[in-house]
């Protein structure tokens, strides 16, 4: 009998696609900017296709090749996680006490803000996001870094990766442990699991929580449960209960809401 083939971060962006391509997949709030961002998983998926050309056309990503990764929670850092993962390469991701260790990777996407300690690095190849809200390049900026958002707009919108990618190649290099491609996919569904995040959901997650737990839990998990995403960046206290009722939140990550179940603890 035929079986089918491991699930990898791209096949959870494929599914959620078919699920549902024009409803909104991740929403974005950033409360000192302002910004409110929101993609539908058509959206996302073409930053992801145009990120990961980029990747593989400018600086020959694939299997084997390491992406480090030092940003921060934001819409955009998932477009460049699920865009690295499409290529079959490895995501890197260091605190910013650990910069050093970004020197393994092959290239790596940076925050304007972590650019400077960076470049003294001599990383080989370095990309810079402003993490602007409409996707704007970096203004001021005179380093060497590459600017992610000039370099990605000509991008293709539709990706096919050079080489197959193999989901038994890692795909997270994250403190002294690793998790291959199809295990990424794998620990996702568990932890949905175990988190009780249901299909249809509409996940609430704070910046802390996310931080401290990763893209397997923030990212990763809501795509393989058929979930949508309501991320928030230095959110306001006094007005999550609104922005809850307003986006139709029906459940939190490492934020407590009266009235709106919270992942991970007992109802």
């Amino acid at each position: 009998m035929p079986t089918s083939p491991p699930s990898t971060p791209a096949t959870l962006l494929a599914a959620a696609l078919r699920r549902d391509a024009a409803a909104p997949l991740v929403t974005f709030y950033d409360d000192v900017s302002g910004e409110r961002t929101e993609l539908s998983a058509t959206t996302l998926a073409n930053w992801v296709a145009k990120t990961a050309n980029l990747l593989q056309e400018e600086f020959d990503v694939g299997p084997g090749s390491t992406v480090g990764v030092a940003l921060p929670v934001h819409w955009q850092t998932a477009a460049v996680l699920l865009g690295t993962w499409s290529c079959g390469a490895a995501v890197l991701e260091t605190a910013a006490e650990d910069d050093d260790r970004l020197t393994a990777a092959d290239v790596v996407l940076a925050d304007a803000d972590r650019l400077p300690p960076l470049e003294e690095l001599g990383l080989a190849e370095l990309l810079g996001l402003s993490l602007h809200p409409l996707g704007m390049g970096m203004t001021g900026y005179t380093g060497p870094a590459r600017d992610f958002a000039l370099e990605v707009r000509g991008q293709g919108d539709v990706f096919s990766p050079w080489q197959p990618v193999d989901p038994a190649g890692t795909g997270l290099v994250l403190g002294g442990g690793s998790l291959t491609l199809a295990g990424l996919a794998d620990t996702a569904t568990e932890l949905a699991g175990r988190l009780g995040i249901a299909a249809g959901d509409r996940v609430m997650v704070d910046e802390r929580a996310a931080t401290e737990a990763g893209p397997v839990a923030w990212l990763l998990a809501p795509l393989a449960a058929g979930a949508s995403l309501v991320l928030c960046r230095a959110a306001a206290p006094s007005g999550l209960a609104h922005r809850a009722a307003t986006e139709r939140v029906t459940a939190t990550l490492g934020l407590s809401l009266d009235g709106i179940r919270e992942l991970g603890r007992p109802a």
